[in-house]
């Protein structure tokens, strides 16, 4: 299941939650001049449902690596006797791509983007890496 959050679709679950548990009870309301709570009813189910869905993301989040790097180690392996961890960084857009180089052949195997230092120092805990070079 994709989160709610990459898909942008969190705002537009709350307006509909919104609109459906306040805005349809008061125009019913205000038409009929009775309230029935049976018009709140599905949107307090969406926003409950809404609520929960996040819930799960932000507890997935909570770990000090995130949910879909958590099992990347067991994905992609890494052997220090065949391999070497590099960085390869381009020297025209100052991309930096973390992975491994086979010692004999030289092939790299690229295994996640580095964007900031802390994104480095993840990928170098998630392989007990201690030193890492770049390549540009």
């Amino acid at each position: 299941m994709r989160k709610i959050n990459s898909i942008h679709f969190g705002g537009k679950m709350i307006l509909v939650g919104i609109l459906l548990a306040v805005l349809l009870p008061v125009v019913m309301w205000l038409v009929t001049d009775t309230f029935s709570w049976l018009y709140a009813i599905p949107g307090g189910i969406v926003l409950v449902v809404f609520f929960v869905l996040f819930a799960i993301e932000m507890r997935q989040d909570n770990g000090k690596i995130p949910y879909y790097q958590k099992h990347l180690k067991d994905t992609i392996p890494f052997d220090p006797q065949k391999q070497t961890p590099v960085i390869r960084a381009s020297i025209c857009t100052g991309e930096k791509v973390a992975g491994f180089k086979d010692k004999k052949t030289g092939h790299f195997v690229e295994v996640m983007m580095i964007r900031n230092e802390e994104e480095q120092r993840r990928f170098m805990q998630i392989y007990g890496i201690e030193q890492i070079s770049t390549e540009y």
